[in-house]
């Protein structure tokens, strides 16, 4: 008589199909019911372009931001670095309903130089997607060439006339995907990002291109100008968007 095979359950046959996670297992259990910009493939390797979001805590007497929170992820969406950040002042807000970061969170959070250091060589030589990202940025410590950032906050088709569109609205508008209804989620966020900066990469670039090429242009006829019969250029001269 044959033997009958056991049964599987539904979270069983789900998980052998899914297989293990290649990323921190609770990277996205925050995030995963509600967030609709579903990665492309499990590629988690590091891009030529990647995106990133912070999300911030109020410290001093609340008005201040500092960093509580950043994630960057790859072209594809996937996850190349997620960590709560301990600030190095206390916290006097955590701000929870729009950072999401609660006081439990950050009890085993990275120092913020360790967050500080991951970040600056993941970005290094790379296009960096973001969305305000100077605010980023700022509550990092870091800087980034002008010429590799791609602001979804700045990109003049997503602009309403010289206002800049939050990224939820740029998220419904553009991607058809609702975000930030509540609490942010800074996978979500980098993802909206990522894909606006993908669906208009070519017009982009091109729109960068151009920029440098005219900025170029201009710095040449300013050096003619400037220059004299026995006179020599000015090595220090800037010829490129720094």
């Amino acid at each position: 008589m044959a033997t009958r095979p056991p049964k599987t359950s539904n979270t069983e046959t789900q998980n052998s199909i899914l297989g293990k996670r290649k990323e921190r297992p609770d990277a996205e259990s925050d995030c995963s019911q509600i967030n609709p910009l579903i990665p492309t493939n499990d590629d988690f390797s590091v891009t030529d372009a990647i995106a990133m979001d912070c999300e911030m805590v109020g410290v001093g007497q609340g008005n201040r931001s500092a960093l509580g929170r950043v994630t960057m992820v790859n072209q594809w969406g996937n996850v190349l670095y997620d960590e709560f950040v301990r600030p190095v002042e206390r916290i006097a807000d955590f701000r929870t309903q729009i950072s999401g970061i609660r006081p439990r969170d950050l009890r085993k959070a990275k120092d913020f130089s360790t967050a500080q250091k991951k970040v600056a060589s993941l970005m290094k030589g790379r296009i960096l997607v973001g969305h305000a990202l100077s605010n980023d940025l700022k509550a990092l410590l870091l800087s980034h060439p002008k010429k590799d950032v791609r602001d979804t906050s700045e990109y003049q088709p997503f602009l309403k006339g010289r206002r800049r569109k939050a990224l939820r609205h740029l998220a419904d508008e553009f991607l058809g995907a609702k975000i930030q209804s509540g609490e942010h989620c800074p996978i979500e966020d980098a993802r909206a990002a990522m894909l606006l900066y993908q669906r208009n990469k070519k017009e982009w670039e091109k729109s960068i291109r151009d920029q440098m090429r005219l900025r170029q242009k201009q710095n040449k006829r300013n050096q003619k100008g400037k220059t004299t019969d026995g006179d020599s250029l000015n090595v220090n001269h800037v010829a490129i968007i720094s």
